[in-house]
């Protein structure tokens, strides 16, 4: 682990998060960057000046583009809210709560096909929808008990500053590789991700959308070759980049307490040399 990485995680902790308005609080300016961001990936015409609306305002003036996506940003917003409490009572995941995730997720952004073959938000597919050139994703028939199985092996490991990228990563490219639901699999499991990490005293992190080419090519090395190398990697970089502003805060903040220490070196110096 990095340095920076360190010191953002440390920053983190001490914030010693305790209640719902102190998460909202620390998550002030993460909250549009990540709903715009992991929309972005899979929803390109969904903008930042949008999302921000929602967020800010719970409205979009003058908008012309297709109503899902404002159910898509509005989905965001109202999910953060679901889980927030959850999250600061650290409550283990589970089959449901990842259910749940998804319904708020993608509610009203179904289209018909999918409604047709019946498919619903916040159930597990229902069809083989394979994904990636490497074709992954469980058998409909084999998903709950797949997910059931990761949730249980991650909800065992004492997750730390030590472990955390290598058990993001895992989980990450797991969930995404069992592919559960027949929509939406990768805003949930960008929130889940983010999910995981806080109950664990550790930042969220955003997926920048113009990374995604390497986000993409890290999911596939699991996907061929079980690695989770890259991912490791990719988060990290992700997280340093996510909370870059509060780092330089840091490192400022370092640097004058330095000079401030070298300071009151100096004048005790020229105190002694005095007398």
């Amino acid at each position: 682990m990095t340095d920076n990485s360190k010191k953002i995680i440390k920053m983190w902790k001490r914030k010693n998060i305790r209640t719902a308005f102190e998460l909202d609080n620390a998550l002030e300016n993460f909250q549009v960057l990540f709903a715009y961001n992991s929309n972005h990936i899979e929803m390109p015409e969904v903008t930042y000046h949008d999302t921000r609306e929602i967020f800010e305002n719970g409205k979009v003036t003058n908008f012309r583009g297709d109503i899902k996506n404002l159910f898509a940003i509005q989905n965001q917003k109202t999910c953060y809210l679901y889980l927030r409490n959850r999250i600061v009572k650290k409550e283990k995941l589970s089959v449901d709560l990842i259910k749940e995730i998804h319904h708020e997720l993608v509610k009203g952004t179904y289209d018909e096909r999918r409604f047709e073959r019946g498919e619903r938000p916040g159930e597990f597919k229902k069809h083989d929808y394979v994904t990636g050139k490497n074709e992954v994703g469980s058998y409909p028939n084999e998903v709950e008990g797949d997910i059931r199985e990761l949730v249980t092996e991650i909800n065992e490991i004492e997750i730390n500053e030590d472990n955390c990228f290598m058990v993001a990563a895992y989980f990450h490219a797991r969930f995404e590789n069992i592919h559960p639901f027949a929509d939406g699999n990768g805003r949930v499991g960008r929130t889940l991700l983010n999910y995981l990490n806080m109950i664990n005293n550790i930042p969220p992190v955003i997926v920048y959308d113009e990374d995604k080419k390497y986000y993409y090519e890290c999911l596939e090395k699991y996907d061929t070759d079980d690695d989770i190398s890259s991912l490791e990697e990719f988060f990290e970089y992700e997280l340093e980049r996510t909370w870059q502003r509060e780092l330089l805060e840091i490192k400022k903040n370092t640097s004058h307490k330095k000079l401030s220490d070298t300071m009151e070196n100096t004048v005790d110096r020229l105190k002694t040399e005095e007398k």
